[in-house]
């Protein structure tokens, strides 16, 4: 089975790009607690992603490349709004952070995710990263098109 163990930071305001970004935007045709189903156009190619339920900071996960056509066309069927972010790939010791800077009903929300090998994990965090929110599904993708960022009380 495929598992993705992933741990999610908040970014600080100091965070600046060192690479170009790549634009995303992605729907969900399933949002339930027990699986969601992504479907996604990252700069010129479609994914389409199984997700199981999270167990602690890991989950199943099955991602496919779809033609970009097909992508769209499901883009169209996913739950509204869709989520647009732009994506930075940030290397920092053995491993890459993607950095999120989310738009839309998003904006203002920026998120670090590390995939790692094991839950245990060690690896070396950056200066410009914040709090930890790997079990706040808040901040879940899935759930940021139901109540998005910008709803949030400050």
């Amino acid at each position: 089975m495929a598992k993705e163990i992933e741990r999610k930071f908040l970014v600080k305001d100091s965070w600046q790009p060192q690479s170009a970004g790549i634009k995303i935007a992605q729907g969900y045709l399933s949002t339930v607690p027990e699986r969601t189903v992504r479907v996604r156009i990252k700069g010129d190619k479609g994914y389409l992603t199984i997700k199981g339920k999270n167990v602690g900071v890991s989950r199943a996960e099955y991602e496919y490349e779809i033609p970009r056509q097909d992508a769209e066309e499901m883009l169209q069927l996913a739950e509204q709004p869709i989520l647009v972010k732009t994506r930075y790939l940030e290397q920092q010791g053995e491993f890459t952070w993607e950095v999120d800077v989310f738009a839309g009903e998003n904006q203002g929300l920026v998120v670090a995710e590390i995939e790692l090998p094991a839950e245990d994990a060690e690896f070396s965090r950056p200066a410009w990263l914040g709090q930890e929110v790997s079990g706040d599904v808040r901040y879940y993708n899935a759930n940021l098109i139901k109540c998005p960022f910008s709803l949030w009380k400050k």
